[in-house]
């Protein structure tokens, strides 16, 4: 899905929800689906005021949870008090992440068994899976050889 499919998801989904597409929403989206590497809330804040200085923390809070619903958007809890979130314009749910612990880099990469996975240990309990997420935490190899972190920025 590019973005202009996303958007008009974005949109349809507001209206399911009863809310109104304002130029705020808009340009959380934008700032958003901008973004190419995890980024936080307050990193999003600060993209969205760029398209549009009317955005509040508070509708970038509120929005979140809705683009997370929607599927636009994966949010990431790398066990750091801190949340951090990834535009998902093509509705994939079956990603592992790895999280660098010595840089907190977060990398993404495609798991096709998990909805097997997923499926394979929910059916045995007679229960049909909501969501699963995988999450491998690890220490760079170059860092270990070299003393310098390749992905750290």
């Amino acid at each position: 899905m590019s973005k202009a499919p996303a958007r008009e998801k974005f949109k349809s989904h507001l209206a399911t929800k009863g809310l109104r597409v304002t130029n705020q929403r808009l340009a959380i989206f934008e700032a958003a689906f901008a973004q190419t590497d995890h980024f936080t809330a307050e990193e999003l804040l600060d993209h969205a005021r760029a398209i549009d200085d009317s955005v509040s923390r508070a509708t970038v809070y509120r929005t979140l949870p809705i683009m997370i619903e929607s599927a636009l958007l994966r949010e990431v809890d790398i066990g750091k008090n801190l949340k951090y979130y990834l535009p998902n314009p093509d509705n994939n749910a079956q990603v592992a992440q790895v999280i660098c612990l010595d840089c907190d880099k977060i990398f993404e990469i495609n798991a096709p068994f998990m909805e097997w996975y997923g499926n394979s240990v929910s059916s045995k309990l007679g229960l049909t899976p909501v969501s699963q997420r995988l999450q491998v935490t690890a220490h760079c190899i170059t860092l270990k050889q070299t003393g310098v972190c390749k992905h750290r920025n």
